[in-house]
């Protein structure tokens, strides 16, 4: 957000707004889970999980090189799968949950191209996939929030997506960049796409800003992420709700039930 932005905001109080309380969450139940990763966030998520009283099993690259660790012997006790891992390996992996008819929460972006065939798997083999492109629940306000911006794009702004991550991050721009590309056109009725702008570096967890401009003003919207907790959080969340249930499900659509 820009130095003029941010002293507008200074002294602003905004009235606490209350999404949801422990009685209306998705009740936790003990859960054998396959964590997919040892990175910062898959540690997270073994920590989240660890205290929501669930037990783990936790694989990194090592243990399942060519999908060691999941063959049908070593799934048969898992209920569900949960993948924080890389690009690269994320097919191979939910193919192998999947033919297990494992249950599945894939926080692992930079595979969205393949959806169509990930669905007929599921499809298929009667399992339950839940993916995001980021499971943090404040981040899917801030999609609701540039939803219902997108309509300036119909009065003469134009606009644009800023993103910033850490250095090691492998892909961009990042899943959730491309998620609000995605919803911003979709939300405008308007051709083409708003421009993405990529940073990385430092060790940054992810900003993400849309701004919006026309000859009389400018609209600034932000998210800024101050540690991966959220997006640990919302995963394992998901990994609740899905418990019991069949079928393919995108995050952005289910969040609000949590």
């Amino acid at each position: 957000m820009s130095d003029g932005c941010k002293e507008k905001l200074q002294g602003f109080s905004p009235r606490p707004l209350r999404l949801f309380s422990a009685t209306s969450a998705v009740k936790s139940f003990p859960m054998r889970l396959l964590i997919l990763g040892r990175g910062k966030t898959g540690t997270l998520v073994a920590e989240v999980a660890a205290t929501r009283k669930h037990h783990l099993v936790i694989a990194g690259a090592k243990e399942n090189a060519s999908s060691a660790a999941l063959t049908p012997e070593r799934l048969r006790d898992i209920d569900t799968v949960i993948d924080f891992t890389a690009p690269h390996c994320v097919i191979d992996n939910i193919e192998a949950c999947v033919a297990a008819s494992k249950n599945m929460v894939v926080g692992t972006t930079g595979w969205h191209n393949h959806l169509d065939h990930i669905r007929s798997l599921v499809e298929q083999h009667g399992t339950g996939f839940l993916y995001a492109s980021n499971f943090s629940i404040g981040v899917n306000l801030f999609f609701d929030v540039a939803r219902s911006a997108a309509a300036a794009l119909r009065h003469d702004y134009t606009g644009q997506i800023f993103e910033r991550h850490h250095a090691q991050k492998k892909d961009a721009p990042s899943g959730t960049a491309i998620a609000l590309q995605h919803l911003i056109r979709e939300a405008s009725g308007q051709p083409g796409d708003l421009e993405i702008i990529s940073f990385r570096e430092g060790e940054v967890v992810g900003l993400h800003e849309v701004v919006l401009e026309s000859p009389a003003d400018r609209i600034y919207l932000c998210h800024d992420a101050k540690s991966r907790r959220g997006f640990a959080e919302g995963a394992v969340r998901g990994a609740e709700w899905l418990a019991g249930k069949k079928g393919f499900y995108d995050f952005k659509d289910v969040w609000r039930e949590l």
